[in-house]
Formats: C-alpha cells, sequence, structure tokens
C-alpha cells in the first residue's frame, strides 16, 4: 500500500482531484475510488454528479444514492452539477467538426456542447432545485467532457454559479478569471486510447510541475484498467508531495482572499 507523502513546502500549491460522473450508475466504484483517495491523503474532492444520467438514474429516485450523497457533502466532498442527463442527441446536418467532438471524442456526452441560453438555464436550474431537494449544496458547474457554449457558459453567469471549468483551464464566474490549468484525464474506451493516456498524462505531469494548480480527473471507470489505475495513484501522491489537497470550490476561495503577488 502507498502511504502519503511527508508534506513539503505547499504553500500556494493546490491539487484539486475531481471524481466525475457520480450517479446511482456509478455509486460502487464511486465508493472504492473514494476509499482509495483517502488512503494516499486526499480527504476531499470534487465530486461532479449527474442528476439523471443517460435518462436511466434519476438521483431523486435512489434514496439510497441520495443518503450516501448527503454523507459525501457532510465528510467535505464538494458536489459540482455536471450536466442534467450528460448525454447529447445527434442533429442532422451536423459539421464535421461538431461531429468529431461529440461523437467521437466524448461519444455523444456533450450535452452543453451547443445548447442556447434558455436551454442551459431550463437545465441547470432543474438541477440545483433537485440537489436542494436532496439538501446537498452545490455553487460550481462542470459540463460533460468540459464542453460548454458560450450562451450556455453566459446562462452560469446569469445563474450566479460560481464557476466552472474547461479542459485547460478554471473560470471564475463572479470575477470573470481564468487560470490556466490544464487536467490530466484518462481515455480508456479501447486499448490505444488507453497507451496514449498513459503516455500523456506522464508527460503533461512533468509539464505541470510549475503550475500553482495541479487538477487531476477521475471517471469511474479508470478504476477498472489496472495500469491507469496504477499511474492516477502514483502521480496523486507525487502530487501531494508539496501540494495541499482542495476542492474546486476551497481552491477558488483561497485565489479570491489571496492578497496580490
Amino acid at each position: 500500500m502507498e502511504h502519503s507523502p511527508v508534506i513539503q513546502n505547499r504553500k500556494n500549491r493546490a491539487l484539486v482531484v475531481s471524481l466525475h460522473d457520480v450517479s446511482p450508475l456509478t455509486r460502487a466504484d464511486c465508493a472504492a475510488i473514494l476509499a482509495e483517495l483517502r488512503s494516499l491523503g486526499v480527504p476531499a474532492t470534487s465530486l461532479l454528479v449527474i442528476p439523471d444520467h443517460h435518462r436511466r438514474a434519476s438521483m431523486l429516485a435512489d434514496a439510497g444514492f441520495g443518503g450516501w450523497l448527503r454523507e459525501q457533502a457532510g465528510a467535505g466532498h464538494e458536489i459540482v452539477i455536471h450536466g442534467y442527463h450528460h448525454q447529447r442527441t445527434r442533429r442532422d446536418g451536423e459539421s464535421l467538426r461538431a461531429k468529431a467532438t461529440t461523437r467521437f471524442y466524448t461519444a455523444d456526452e456533450g450535452e452543453f456542447y451547443d445548447l442556447d441560453h434558455a436551454s442551459a438555464t431550463a437545465l441547470v436550474t432543474k438541477a440545483r432545485a433537485e440537489f436542494q431537494q436532496l439538501g446537498v449544496p452545490t455553487t460550481g458547474f462542470i459540463a460533460p467532457a468540459w464542453l460548454l457554449s458560450g450562451e450556455a457558459e453566459s446562462a452560469l453567469r446569469d445563474l450566479q454559479c460560481e464557476y466552472t471549468t474547461r479542459l485547460g483551464s478554471v473560470l471564475d464566474l463572479r470575477t470573470g478569471r481564468t487560470v490556466a490549468s490544464q487536467s490530466l484525464v484518462w481515455s480508456v474506451r479501447s486499448a490505444w486510447r488507453r497507451q496514449m493516456s498513459l503516455a500523456w498524462n506522464a508527460l503533461l505531469f512533468r509539464r505541470l510541475q510549475t503550475n500553482s494548480l495541479m487538477r487531476i480527473s477521475i471517471h469511474p471507470v479508470d478504476l477498472r484498467h489496472a495500469k491507469v489505475w496504477q499511474q492516477i495513484r502514483k502521480l496523486v501522491t507525487r502530487a501531494l508531495a508539496d501540494r495541499e489537497p482542495l476542492t474546486y470550490l476551497a481552491w477558488l476561495t483561497r485565489e479570491r482572499t489571496a492578497p496580490p503577488p
């Protein structure tokens, strides 16, 4: 078993570990991942929760999941709205770019990729109300696959969401400040994708050593691929040597209150 590293010089250096696609469909794997992260020294993560995963797993309809989610929030994990269905219906006449992005890159899960303002507002408002019904506070929103249209971003701002993220950055919706930070993330849908992910994330981790914020994004399915999960554990452990584990909201709060350099 790997042990938490000795903490050295963590001042102003943060690690945000986020767990994506949390829902009744993935609860068992998510619970196992959170247990392993605790053993490595990550007590709190940002949990990206899907209210109705692929239209077949409503969090409101699963009392056990609702209770579990409240437990996680009580333990210090941040609950983040992660789309609503996490699914995008294909359109007729889509451009090659749209097809490549929404089908090849994300397998029809880019729900907010091209949503208009009204549609995005309706879905986020509905999601927010359901989290309130569960008694779980939410302040941030992260789109499935980080694919967020300009109009949807505007809707988040109008709804007074605190922040959103994209693959390469974190956006403070209150102040408009964008912080560059490429997230480590693994694609496991095929053997070649897994091999590419392992090589890319090893390189990316080295490139991000001087970045004050490091982001590691985990999906429940990562746990089922031994080499991928081994690398995740290794990189989390290495990052904790000189970084403080924080949720997105905790990191954002610290950034807002920090004195200017």
